[in-house]
């Protein structure tokens, strides 16, 4: 309606558009978010970029920031080496979801618990965060936002992701499907999934390791994991793991309005073991950032877990060159954790180390409910580590 506001800020082409920068007063910064949605629009973007910053933008004084969600297109057509603007970059930054601490502080009227199980079910992306809301119960948000086909806003959110990135989609959920219900070993995706060709399900796998959609962890002791034959699939994002294992497989049921029914029937009874796995990935996580502000005892090389056919220990954090060795027990129970866990976990770590002498051991204990008087009064003369869920939600 005022096209005279408009005067001075239309431009004939792309190139116009990035020469005019250079032209801005000051150190400006300027962002290009979703860059990878111009891309798609115009595939020349990048080199018409390329070419206006080898011309005069390289010469200014302009900070020019490039932001793209969807990673494949922003490592082939922006940091790849055959990419126009390959080289010119003075800076990348890949950004992780926000930690427990930080995703806690979108619930300040949660209790602690709840503050942890809503990361646990739509992890650190701020945007699944703002989804839900402290003034009703996290049981209530899963079902308005995410179960109910009509107006949840994270329903579709998954669907809509991946189908942006993924050709044969139909193959790739299966296969995701599988390893959200435990499938986690490569033959067994293979049968779960109904991919039929084992060659194909890991040529899948690989994508969607690329993608940064799931991970392969191995055990913390394996100094060449990538050559490790002990490999485990899981889907890195939480949100991505609650609707693969509660959405996905009952999408038949939530679209005739059955939301109440799946999430009394599927989710609720199951919530506590499908967020121990989290409880998990946060102690390791608290180990890390004990490590980095100096506050670990030793130096670790590698934090994970460990497991074999017997055993599973749930935090190790290793220094092989100085034989030191951490190792944690997390306990998502309702009940405060007792002797018999330390107990247990002190057999494990035998086993880890085979009775090889030389090891010094410091032992963890992460507990969603506390711990036992006598545990306690064993830890203090022990050396024990006692953490709560209230220090693991703590930032540094």
């Amino acid at each position: 309606t005022h096209p005279e506001r408009t005067e001075g800020f239309l431009f004939p082409t792309w190139e116009a558009a990035f020469l005019a920068l250079a032209d801005l007063p000051g150190r400006p910064i300027v962002v290009l978010d979703e860059f990878t949605y111009l891309i798609s629009g115009n595939r020349a973007i990048p080199s018409i970029l390329q070419k206006a910053w080898d011309q005069q933008l390289r010469q200014s004084q302009v900070m020019l920031i490039l932001c793209g969600s969807y990673v494949g297109i922003m490592e082939t057509e922006v940091l790849g080496y055959q990419a126009p603007l390959y080289g010119r970059r003075t800076g990348s930054f890949y950004l992780q979801p926000l930690d427990l601490p930080s995703s806690a502080m979108f619930f300040p009227k949660y209790s602690q618990q709840e503050q942890f199980l809503a990361w646990a079910v739509v992890g650190g992306m701020p945007y699944y965060l703002s989804a839900f809301s402290d003034g009703r119960s996290v049981l209530a948000n899963i079902r308005q936002q995410i179960l109910d086909a009509g107006t949840g806003v994270l329903y579709g959110e998954p669907r809509l992701l991946l189908m942006e990135e993924l050709r044969e989609p139909r193959s790739y959920f299966s296969i995701l499907r599988a390893i959200a219900q435990g499938r986690t070993r490569l033959n067994e995706i293979v049968q779960a999934s109904g991919v039929r060709e084992a060659s194909t399900v890991a040529r899948y796998l690989d994508i969607l390791q690329q993608m940064g959609v799931i991970v392969r962890r191995t055990p913390a002791t394996e100094s060449l994991p990538e050559k490790s034959k002990k490999g485990l699939y899981q889907i890195s994002d939480h949100f991505l793991r609650f609707w693969f294992r509660y959405v996905h497989p009952y999408q038949g049921e939530l679209e005739l309005g059955l939301a109440d029914a799946i999430l009394a029937q599927r989710v609720q009874p199951d919530l506590d073991a499908f967020v121990a796995p989290s409880f998990e990935e946060a102690a390791q996580a608290y180990l890390a950032r004990l490590a980095r502000v100096g506050q670990l005892p030793f130096l670790p090389q590698r934090i994970g877990a460990w497991w074999d056919r017997h055993n599973e220990i749930d935090v190790v954090a290793i220094h092989e060159g100085d034989h030191v060795l951490g190792v944690g027990e997390c306990k998502w129970s309702i009940h405060p954790v007792g002797m018999n866990v330390l107990e247990n976990l002190r057999g494990k770590t035998k086993s880890l180390l085979r009775d090889e002498g030389g090891w010094i051991i410091h032992y963890f204990l992460f507990a969603r409910s506390g711990f036992t008087p006598e545990l306690e009064a064993h830890a203090k003369g022990e050396g024990v580590h006692l953490i709560r869920l209230e220090e693991m939600l703590q930032g540094f």
